[in-house]
């Protein structure tokens, strides 16, 4: 029996807990504990044969990293935001323009009836290194509005879009190119999102590399990858105690601790 201990709200983290520790007593089953983080790693896997190693953009609301995935559990943290998650930049955005939450979803759907260009939005750390910085882009998107009201609400969230996947798939580029992986591979909620979807699929078939692009489904959190991850640390760590609390701020580097 797999359940998630972080990272996360602790009182999802404590519920999930919970319930996963009753039900491995209950079935007379090992509990493990998964890392939240770990386990969008293995969406990809889920549904293509993934061959390492790859450069995994782990992109969701609370998240952003750039991993190098040399093979299940075999990892290590390329660059990462340094303030806002580009999820969480959506859904504020989306939030001040209106469109309700998730930001996500309704911000991909009304730009495809505007117009990419219409704002030249700043890309923070373009040029430098691996790591991200969304914050003052959602800023930039709020003076913009201020300044002309009559902006149509759709330019303002293409242009929006478009600055966030312009910087993701650069720095993904950028991360291929260093590590010489073979392949690329998205996960997290935000992987769902259409735009990002056909450019990383561009950029990794013009950079001569796969893409690892999950389903819908696996993209937000599932069953499914909580499952592959703990099935994973099973076979490696063993069990784990039933001890275990949650961990909020738990880093992808985070391992639970064995029975």
């Amino acid at each position: 029996m797999a359940a998630t201990y972080g990272p996360g709200l602790v009182g999802s983290l404590l519920v999930g807990l919970a319930a996963g520790k009753a039900l491995a007593m209950a079935w007379h089953v090992p509990f493990v504990g998964v890392n939240h983080l770990e386990a969008h790693l293995f969406a990809a896997g889920l549904e293509a044969e993934v061959e390492y190693p790859v450069v995994v953009l782990l992109v969701s609301g609370g998240h952003t990293v750039l991993v190098e995935e040399r093979g299940p559990g075999d990892y290590r943290v390329l660059g990462q935001t340094l303030d806002d998650a580009a999820g969480e930049a959506y859904d504020k955005v989306a939030r001040y323009l209106g469109l309700g939450y998730p930001g996500g979803p309704a911000i991909d759907r009304i730009a495809a009836e505007g117009d990419p260009a219409a704002f030249a939005f700043p890309r923070a750390l373009y040029h430098e290194g691996f790591d991200f910085s969304f914050s003052g882009l959602k800023t930039s998107v709020v003076r913009t509005v201020e300044r002309h009201p009559e902006a149509p609400t759709a330019d303002v969230a293409a242009s929006f879009q478009e600055a966030v996947v312009d910087v993701l798939v650069t720095k993904a580029r950028r991360a291929l190119a260093a590590t010489g992986a073979k392949g690329l591979a998205l996960a997290g909620g935000v992987a769902a999102n259409s735009l990002l979807r056909r450019r990383a699929a561009e950029a990794a078939a013009g950079d001569g590399a796969a893409v690892y692009v999950p389903t819908l489904a696996m993209c937000t959190d599932n069953a499914a990858m909580v499952a592959a991850a703990g099935a994973y640390r099973l076979g490696r760590d063993g069990p784990t105690t039933l001890s275990l609390g949650a961990e909020p701020n738990l880093s992808l580097s985070g391992r639970a601790r064995a029975a």
